[in-house]
């Protein structure tokens, strides 16, 4: 099994391998449903919020109610594993609408169901946990997207080298370094991550990573929505539990001049009396360069908190345990 550094640093090639993909033959669409849980399913986010078309991304059974009355609209199941009985619920519930269906897997049960309705099937890399399949995986809807006329530019070749700079040939780049030190602010520390618009899509990434690769306890305020309740949510805890949180803010020079002013008041009140670690800047041009370029010093600075509590980036023991207890496979 490959360290998850070792997955982390194979980013740069996803995203030219995605680059390079050659779409099959997609069905007319006006909309996209994108239907995928955990590692699996942030390529829909990404796309939902990059699309200059109608995409929706889905999480959980089955699918909204409203799906069947979008016009020509197209479901994209993403399971890595093929086997997520969520995105198998959504492709049955699919079927039964009578929406089209396109399936990015790397094998199991989607690609069989794929190949045996002839549905246009993506097959991704496998050898990866799901997370660290990132570039792979969001690369593939992003390229879907686009072959439905949905999305223009993909940024891919962008974010593949903006993340391999920032990466370095040995994990070495400039954005290991800026993980460290965020790191060592964050460490033994609830980690809140601020953001909005495309950073707020980072900052999900970031929330999660920190669950599955570090093991600890991380949440996401997206602004301006955390400006009308969350903030308040603060307020009455005391002192000690306050120190025990450590806030990072993602930015992006894109975001309206009222976002930006709303950053420091924000992340004051939410953290009075608890560490502000810091602030990390989008790189890049493209949307999707700039999700890349937040995304991946979050994945850096997870593996060094999971280092640091000497706990395996790669195991999800508890993810397991809960799907033998449901009897998933």
């Amino acid at each position: 099994m490959m360290t998850m550094e070792a997955m982390i640093q194979t980013l740069p090639d996803q995203y030219r391998w995605a680059d390079r993909l050659s779409i099959p033959d997609l069905p007319p669409a006006r909309s996209a449903i994108v239907c995928g849980m955990g590692g699996s399913g942030i390529g829909g986010q990404v796309a939902a919020t990059i699309a200059e078309g109608p995409v929706f991304s889905h999480k959980g059974y089955g699918l909204p109610a409203w799906a069947s009355s979008l016009p020509d609209a197209v479901v994209i199941a993403t399971s890595y594993s093929g086997n997520t009985e969520e995105t198998l619920s959504a492709v049955e519930a699919a079927r039964e609408a009578g929406l089209h269906i396109v399936a990015v897997a790397g094998g199991g049960q989607l690609s069989e169901l794929a190949l045996a309705q002839n549905w246009p099937l993506v097959e991704v890399p496998g050898g990866l946990q799901p997370r660290a399949a990132f570039g792979y995986l969001t690369g593939a809807v992003l390229r879907l997207v686009q072959g439905l006329e949905l999305l223009d530019d993909t940024g891919l070749d962008e974010a593949a080298t903006l993340t391999d700079e920032l990466i370095g040939a040995d994990l070495d780049g400039p954005g290991r370094h800026l993980a460290d030190d965020l790191a060592e602010g964050l460490a033994g520390k609830i980690t809140v991550i601020a953001g909005s618009g495309i950073a707020s899509v980072a900052a999900y990434r970031w929330k999660t990573q920190i669950n599955e690769n570090a093991k600890t306890p991380a949440f996401v305020a997206t602004l301006p929505e955390a400006d009308h309740n969350e903030i308040e949510g603060w307020s009455t805890l005391g002192s000690a539990l306050r120190r025990t949180v450590g806030v990072v803010s993602l930015r992006d020079e894109a975001e309206p001049e009222r976002i930006g002013r709303r950053f420091e008041p924000t992340t004051r009140l939410l953290s009075e009396g608890a560490t502000i670690v810091g602030e990390v800047w989008a790189q890049g041009s493209s949307p999707l360069a700039r999700i890349a370029s937040l995304a991946v010093i979050g994945d850096l600075a997870s593996l060094r908190l999971a280092r640091d509590a000497g706990v395996d980036p790669v195991a999800v023991d508890a993810i397991q345990e809960l799907k033998r207890t449901l009897g998933e496979p």
